[in-house]
């Protein structure tokens, strides 16, 4: 049978990797690392991926086990050979698999991969690759060539992929061999060290300890029976005074694929009505797919102790996708499906039970560490923030741990603290929207708040534009945007310059006679045009009725082409202002139509540059800025 199917083998296609993965190739064998030992780390895990993979699948299809029940990892040493073996009798790869797995990368993760590279001026640190899956690439650290023989299970037809790293691979039919994959590593002369046992004995010890499945070692040339290397049983229910800090961060570098340590373990046993075992982590890196369109989740779900999925079972809300980790339930059925899973009540409950649980937890670590925890919302806030959009989220719980920049200081506040220091006679919290920090603390809205000592919490996250739409208050204190044309500063005191304002009636009619020339001469371009104390050294600013759309989630809309046009603004003037008073006294004393036009439409061109609106027409706002400054140049 093997010499049949050695026979029908068909000259080799070389396939050539993307031009992305030859740059990881050749980045990770040509930089200096500082621990090759990730590379049988990565090559276990993948092992294990793929028993946890066939033991789910038999449970509906006994078959797939046909032959071999006892789901196992071994490591073979051959050191005449000078290569190394991982080999696993898991769920195996057909030639598609190979193609699409040992082939490509996502796209998005290794852009964002090299392009940290390209900050650290070329030369990474090994441990990224764990962080942008590209864990199978590891092999070549040490190896200068690399096979992987392979057949996926329910299938006769065997495989193997073979490449040296160079730019391309090839995958061809193999002869008849056992189900799973083996991955064949032809080491490298300055990777000889990896050729000694008790070297990949406390490799394995120490990373791979909690694999599940037994890893054996096999020695070419011993007679002596296979060792086990690992322990094997499952970390999470074990009693959390047995394990170790250590044991916890490589269990948690298995389970997310990720070199850093574990920024918060969340490590219970719930019993009761409903039983279920969690050991939970938070990253102190953001993921590389954490903004991924489809808000992929990557808990594992386990029942009692047999892998089930982690492809998106609702265990977890997306706003906590950053989660990474195991749930063992008691409860649910052994034999349960990915469809069943979708709608079963106890997953709900757990789903709620656990929510309660992390944040909780985060509560907990803002009091105990709060440096700690803005590191942490620096990576995961605009994330968490996604909740408050979602009706059935508990929002006052999120609310308590939200953090926010502020016209305070350069530290981020929580609500609580803004309605702490909120002034008498302070009904709302006012926050604005923007695209970056820097910018907001720049714009000119906030002029009048802070002449007045009145704080303003600056938005600067995407998912704030969506979240003020849902979220009206916080503890009886209504959420209001500065942009909104009917806010009354005047009661928290008169500002420094308020004496500089008309106050007589002459001044105050002259400010209503221009106020009245601009509605005519914008028409239906502008919705209104009223006066302000917002502004102290602006003359005018745009804003919206009180129930009208922000600018900024407009804008976004009509970028998605959400929205058919624009609406019209507010034009916001500021009577205080040298210019706007100068205009008053020009039209109060009957200067020409053609003078005060030109004026008006620098003025409100003016605030839409600085909304971030854009011009009608900026051929004529070019005209008549160089009318005005050649006016101001011959005077």
């Amino acid at each position: 049978m093997a010499q049949a199917s050695e026979a029908k083998v068909p000259v080799s296609e070389k396939i050539p990797f993307n031009a992305e993965i030859s740059r990881v190739l050749h980045l990770m064998i040509h930089s200096l690392y500082t621990n090759k030992d990730i590379f049988l780390r990565e090559l276990v895990s993948n092992a294990s991926d793929a028993c946890d993979k066939l033991r789910y699948l038999a449970l509906s299809d006994q078959s797939l086990m046909q032959g071999d029940g006892e789901l196992r990892i071994t490591l073979r040493l051959d050191e005449k050979a000078r290569m190394i073996e991982v080999r696993d009798n898991g769920i195996g790869m057909n030639r598609e698999d190979l193609i699409a797995h040992l082939g490509t990368i996502a796209k998005s993760g290794t852009g964002e991969f090299l392009e940290q590279i390209s900050t650290q001026g070329g030369a990474p640190d090994a441990n990224l690759i764990g962080q942008f899956g590209v864990g199978f690439y590891s092999s070549f650290i040490v190896a200068d060539e690399v096979e992987v023989f392979s057949r996926k299970a329910g299938e006769e037809q065997a495989w193997v992929w073979r490449s040296e790293g160079l730019g391309e691979f090839t995958v061809d039919e193999a002869p008849a061999r056992p189900r799973g994959t083996s991955i064949v590593l032809r080491l490298r002369e300055e990777a000889k060290e990896y050729l000694d046992k008790f070297k990949l004995s406390h490799i394995v010890e120490t990373y791979s300890d909690h694999i599940a499945f037994p890893i054996y070692l096999e020695v070419a040339g011993e007679d002596d029976e296979p060792q086990r290397l690992n322990e094997g049983s499952a970390l999470w229910a074990r009693s959390k005074a047995e394990i170790t800090p250590e044991q916890y961060q490589e269990f948690y570098r298995h389970v997310a694929h990720s070199p850093d340590d574990p920024w918060l373990t969340i490590h219970n046993t719930v019993e009761g009505k409903l039983s279920y075992t969690n050991l939970l982590f938070i990253p102190s890196m953001k993921p590389f797919d954490l903004f991924h369109p489809e808000r992929r989740r990557r808990v594992k779900l386990y029942v009692k102790r047999v892998f089930i999925s982690d492809e998106n079972v609702d265990l977890i809300p997306p706003y906590l996708r950053f989660l990474r980790g195991v749930i063992d339930s008691q409860d649910l059925p052994l034999n349960i499906s990915r469809e069943t899973l979708q709608d079963n009540p106890l997953l709900h409950q757990i789903r709620e039970s656990l929510t309660s649980r992390v944040l909780g937890d985060l509560k907990k670590k803002v009091e105990a560490d709060p440096e700690g925890f803005l590191r942490f919302w620096n990576h995961f806030g605009p994330v968490l923030k996604e909740g408050l959009c979602e009706a059935t989220s508990p929002r006052d719980k999120l609310l308590e741990i939200c953090r926010f920049d502020s016209t305070h200081g350069s530290a981020s506040v929580s609500l609580s603290e803004y309605v702490s220091r909120m002034k008498e006679g302070q009904e709302e919290i006012y926050y604005l929207t923007g695209d970056t920090l820097e910018a907001m603390r720049r714009s000119p809205l906030l002029e009048g708040f802070a002449e007045r000592g009145i704080e303003v919490l600056l938005f600067h996250d995407h998912v704030d534009d969506f979240w003020v739409s849902v979220v009206h208050e916080y503890k009886g204190k209504k959420l209001k945007s500065i942009t909104r044309s009917n806010i009354d500063l005047d009661k928290f005191g008169a500002a420094e310059d308020a004496s500089e304002a008309p106050n007589d009636t002459t001044a105050a009619d002259a400010i209503a006679g221009l106020v009245s020339l601009l509605k005519q001469t914008f028409g239906e371009e502008i919705k209104d045009v009223r006066t302000t104390r917002k502004l102290r050294d602006t003359p005018a600013c745009l804003a919206v009725d009180e129930y009208d759309m922000d600018m900024r989630m407009e804008r976004f809309l009509l970028e998605h082409r959400q929205l058919p046009r624009r609406s019209a603004k507010i034009l916001e003037i500021n009577p205080s202002h040298p210019l706007i008073g100068a205009m008053a006294t020009r039209v109060a004393t009957g200067a020409s139509t053609s003078e005060i036009e030109d004026a008006a439409y620098l003025l409100l061109d003016q605030a839409k540059i600085v909304e971030g609106e854009t011009i009608n027409d900026p051929a004529a706002f070019a005209r008549r800025l160089s009318r005005f400054m050649e006016k101001g140049i011959s005077s």
